[in-house]
């Protein structure tokens, strides 16, 4: 694998996602910068991202000089680690689905507009028709508790979430293609078959290298499952998908422990 062909990260992506990669994590501005220095980002941009993050209220100085995440901060690092959980929270499908309204939303608040087609794509929801998103009905607490997560991710009020089934078969043939064009069983067992040459290889690469590859790869990683759709069978290989995720967790932790010895080293 050719790590330096990997596109290099945006600073604020990058140290927000390493101090909320597990709790009460804390970085000074000198490891920040030797973080950035394993991505080329120079000094400079690292030091003014950590003074727009402050700024921002997603990181807050701690005594000794040292960064952690603040309160905005925390909620980012709460969504982006829900994956750890999202497949306790699956139930079989019962051929129904769970329908997002839109059409009575206007279109001239962009903001808004990139808000809800965020919130709909973290969700797995894909258009049907006009302004008519759905998912499997798959979620344990059905239309509500995706209607609850729809809103917190940005999805305007006004949008209508509920439940519906018998479809014509026409609209129930064209609903279980929307998501073929992810290939997803590809793209789990690409994973599984990547994280597992990655963990061979880490013990035995020098710090900095064993550092700057459990990112790249680890990052690639948890983008697929957070906007992991989370489809029932038998529109997805779930028996692989639950491997993949297994794996990734492993990952995830061995990636911990490699950048807390890198943060931490003299």
């Amino acid at each position: 694998m050719q790590l330096e062909k990997q596109k290099k990260p945006n600073a604020r992506k990058l140290l927000l996602k390493l101090l909320g990669s597990r709790d009460n994590i804390q970085m000074n501005a000198s490891a920040a910068v030797r973080v950035g220095a394993l991505f080329g980002i120079s000094e400079n941009n690292i030091r003014v991202t950590l003074t727009r993050l402050q700024s921002a209220q997603l990181i807050s100085l701690v005594e000794r000089g040292f960064y952690k995440l603040g309160d905005k901060g925390i909620r980012f690092a709460k969504e982006i680690h829900q994956w750890r959980e999202d497949e306790d929270g699956l139930v079989p499908w019962q051929n129904d689905w769970v329908v997002a309204q839109t059409s009575t939303l206007p279109k001239s608040d962009k903001k808004q507009l990139r808000n809800n087609e965020r919130a709909l794509k973290l969700l797995g929801m894909r258009k049907l028709t006009y302004d008519v998103y759905l998912r499997p009905n798959n979620f344990s607490g059905g239309a509500g508790e995706v209607r609850d997560k729809l809103y917190t991710l940005g999805l305007s009020r006004k949008a209508l979430v509920f439940s519906a089934s018998d479809f014509d078969t026409k609209a129930h043939s064209r609903a279980m293609g929307l998501w073929s064009h992810l290939n997803l069983e590809a793209l789990y067992k690409d994973g599984c078959i990547e994280i597992e040459e990655s963990l061979a290889r880490l013990t035995s690469l020098p710090l900095e290298e064993a550092t700057k590859e459990s990112y790249v790869i680890g990052d690639r990683a948890l983008y697929h499952l957070v906007f992991d759709p989370l489809l029932p069978s038998p529109l997805a290989d779930v028996a692989m998908r639950e491997r993949y995720r297994n794996l990734v967790k492993r990952y995830d932790d061995a990636g911990a422990q490699i950048w807390h010895r890198f943060l931490n080293q003299n």
